[in-house]
């Protein structure tokens, strides 16, 4: 009889939930199914009133997260990613779940597990982990809720070298932006993050909870008008309905360097 094995497994012990992405032999790609079930180990966490969760991949990984499972993205023309896309479920349960999220990053992270992580509320990085945001080179629109997200982490200047050269950075000008907390040698940073947690988990669930919905809510005040959406949506339009759309994803599980044409 098969067994199927689970994406993302669970462990909670003292009030602290530990969430381990699970599939090393596709480097945790971010597919619909290890989306979904990340979210429900969230939701089975909230059942359990845990008072933080670590987020982390097994250790050693070389690959926290290789991003989107490209192979899943449309090649129809409809929305790569829109307000239901997994990933985006994903960020929101984890911004709006009601205990503080610890990302215990191993290995490099890539396109959307960027900004995975990134929507956790502490950011702990072995001192070699690096980042690449890689929509450009894959020829895929990212949307608006996504850049805003990497905008509000990482500031301006940074999201435009990342979004722009598509290419790694290493943990440093991640922790000189203040966006990852610490970097430290990876036979530290377990007991960094369990200390961190140790930490939370002494205070007011009550208080830290509200706390972080009011850091969400400050962090989330930007004004933008109907018309700016709507404009940014058909730039959008124009580039899943093109020739470098599927130029992207094609070259990608074609394995070859793609060639974009502007069209």
């Amino acid at each position: 009889m098969e067994t199927t094995v689970a994406l993302v497994t669970t462990d909670i012990s003292n009030f602290i939930g530990v969430l381990t992405l699970n599939n090393p032999a596709k480097h945790n790609s971010l597919s619909r199914q290890l989306l979904d079930e990340l979210c429900a180990g969230l939701q089975s966490m909230r059942a359990h009133q845990v008072r933080v969760v670590i987020l982390r991949a097994p250790a050693g990984s070389k690959v926290f997260s290789s991003g989107h499972d490209v192979r899943e993205l449309p090649t129809n023309g409809r929305d790569p990613l829109t307000y239901g896309d997994p990933l985006r479920h994903a960020v929101r349960k984890i911004e709006q779940f009601p205990a503080p999220v610890i990302a215990l990053i191993e290995g490099s992270v890539w396109g959307g597990a960027c900004e995975l992580v990134m929507s956790c509320d502490i950011l702990i990085a072995g001192d070699d982990t690096t980042f690449a945001i890689t929509p450009a080179k894959l020829g895929v629109p990212y949307n608006i809720s996504g850049v805003q997200n990497f905008l509000s982490t990482g500031g301006m200047h940074l999201c435009k070298e990342m979004l722009f050269t598509a290419q790694p950075l290493p943990v440093e000008r991640l922790v000189n932006q203040g966006i990852v907390s610490y970097a430290l040698p990876k036979n530290q940073l377990e007991s960094k993050a369990q200390r961190l947690a140790e930490d939370i988990a002494k205070n007011s669930p009550l208080v830290i909870s509200l706390l972080k919905e009011e850091l969400r809510l400050l962090s989330s005040a930007h004004n933008l008008s109907p018309e700016t959406f709507e404009r940014v949506q058909s730039m959008r339009r124009e580039v899943y309905d093109s020739g470098d759309y599927r130029e992207g994803i094609l070259s990608f599980i074609e394995k070859r360097v793609p060639q974009f044409r502007g069209n």
